[in-house]
């Protein structure tokens, strides 16, 4: 039995940076979102806004346009994958948990919406509080830190501590430091460097390095040929301590990160040898 959770990434959006229009029709997303279970994901993560570096917001009549029909469908065709949504807003939010996500994943952390935590809390859901510096509009426009670990560190503890002041109990929230999202190569590599300094906060933690610029820059190569990058940076992250990881890629994260769990903690140590 493993111990990482594998978050496949549904974009049901015209403008997501890796994959903006394969999926935007309901039934396209929906279909992909059970590819992504049958390679391994256990969850799903299903989101109508892209967050790419620059987009413009959506209003939340379209947002919901987009994905409430891919959650009705995803849970009415009877996968096992628990159901994510991707919002900073309240009231997708809590059609998203009507419909049967279970689980809030939200980039703001809780400053989009002030209503977002009353609806988490409500529904008895998980929460994923993410780093953001800015919104996606001005997010990598010249990013600085004191020091970029320390300073995400004591963001997300705030953050924690206003969730479960709100009424979230604290075993339902996971943090992400929020790769790509208003930093820049050097502050997500000393991220992926430092990674295991997240645990302090006593959360599993997510990672998001699925595609990215970042990885782009360091390999020259365009998204869609990413998944080389991706596998190592998850590998990475997994030996640092991550145990949620979001991808579009999920055939190829899942393998690796199974034959890199059992070199961890090998599951055959307690096997009898029959070697003389």
């Amino acid at each position: 039995m493993s111990d990482f959770t594998i978050m496949g990434v549904v974009n049901v959006t015209p403008d997501s940076f890796s994959d903006g229009g394969r999926y935007l029709e309901a039934q396209a997303a929906i279909e992909h979102g059970l590819e992504l279970e049958a390679e391994g994901a256990t969850i799903l993560d299903v989101g109508g806004e892209s967050t790419r570096p620059g987009a413009d917001p959506v209003s939340e009549a379209e947002e919901l346009r987009r994905v409430i029909p891919v959650i009705e469908g995803l849970i009415a065709r009877g996968g096992g994958a628990r159901i994510s949504i991707d919002t900073s807003k309240a009231g997708v939010a809590a059609r998203a948990l009507e419909a049967g996500a279970t689980l809030v994943n939200d980039v703001t952390a809780l400053r989009g919406d002030p209503a977002m935590a009353g609806v988490v809390a409500a529904g008895g859901a998980e929460l994923c509080l993410m780093h953001m510096l800015g919104d996606p509009r001005t997010m990598q426009d010249d990013p600085r830190y004191e020091d970029v670990v320390n300073d995400i560190k004591a963001f997300l503890e705030e953050r924690m501590a206003l969730a479960v002041g709100a009424g979230i109990a604290e075993e339902r929230i996971l943090i992400d430091p929020g790769i790509g999202f208003g930093k820049t190569i050097d502050h997500n590599l000393e991220l992926l460097r430092r990674l295991d300094e997240f645990l302090d906060l006593g959360r599993p933690v997510v990672i998001g390095t699925s595609r990215k610029s970042f990885l782009g820059r360091l390999t020259g190569r365009e998204a869609p040929d990413r998944v080389a990058a991706t596998v190592a940076t998850n590998v990475l992250a997994y030996e640092r301590g991550a145990r949620v990881f979001r991808v579009h890629d999920v055939a190829p994260v899942h393998d690796a990160l199974v034959v890199t769990a059992a070199t961890v903690s090998p599951p055959w140590t307690t096997r009898t040898s029959t070697t003389k």
